[in-house]
């Protein structure tokens, strides 16, 4: 228990970090707690815990150096940024044609389902057993793992969709060249606690039990990811701006 409350720290103090400099940066520090918000209801969404603890079972199994692991975990985590972003970037300008309110009412809704379906334990990953299936199957390499990565991106949509979209909605009211910073910074978040998972755990078998322990606290997960949800959606319908 202990180590999943100091993993789990590390994950929020180097997301908020990273998030706060690079605002901070752009001189947008009253964003900081919208923008943190948003990107940890996705970032430590069980969903994403779920399918990366599929992969590391898959790698224990076959007993990689840990040098391998870095490479194979690189690269899947690689993969998934580059995913995301391009799909945020479709969200971007479908998000521009929508009124602000929109993003609230949509945060709202999602944070809902979002509490209901974790509280029920209900899996909101598409197709898992398919998603599973590609995963053993896969070959254990750098490019097999970033092909997967690619691959099982569109499973997590169903999980991360909510928060994307109302992020989206919120940043394409911000300039095209900012929005596209904005998200390349919201999905370094996604994936930090991919990244600290990889070489913060030391092992296949830490990253593994620490994954799997996240997974385990998924309905607890939920319930905060769609209380901050909620708590975004009213910030946004009493008069929220960039």
């Amino acid at each position: 228990m202990r180590s999943e409350i100091k993993g789990l720290a590390l994950i929020v103090l180097a997301s908020f970090g990273i998030s706060s400099l690079a605002l901070w940066a752009l001189g947008m520090t009253s964003f900081i707690p919208q923008f943190f918000t948003l990107a940890m209801t996705d970032s430590i969404n069980p969903c994403t815990f779920v399918i990366y603890t599929m992969l590391l079972i898959a790698l224990s199994v076959r007993e990689i150096s840990k040098r391998r692991l870095y490479l194979i975990g690189a690269a899947f985590i690689a993969a998934v940024y580059m995913s995301y972003y391009l799909l945020g970037v479709g969200l971007l300008y479908f998000a521009g044609y929508l009124p602000l309110w929109v993003a609230g009412v949509a945060a709202i809704i999602f944070g809902v389902y979002t509490i209901a379906t974790g509280l029920m334990e209900k899996s909101r990953i598409a197709d898992k057993k398919g998603v599973k299936r590609r995963i053993f199957s896969s070959d254990a390499t750098a490019i097999g793992a970033f092909t997967l990565g690619v691959i099982v991106s569109t499973t997590l949509l169903p999980c991360s969709a909510g928060s994307y979209l109302v992020y989206a909605i919120i940043i394409s009211k911000a300039g095209k060249a900012l929005a596209f910073l904005l998200l390349a910074l919201y999905n370094l978040v996604f994936v930090l606690p991919l990244v600290i998972i990889l070489l913060a755990m030391g092992s296949v078998t830490e990253s593994k039990r620490f994954s799997q322990a996240m997974v385990r606290r998924g309905r607890e997960l939920s319930v905060i990811a769609g209380i901050l949800l909620i708590a975004i959606g009213v910030w946004v319908l009493t008069g929220a701006s960039l």
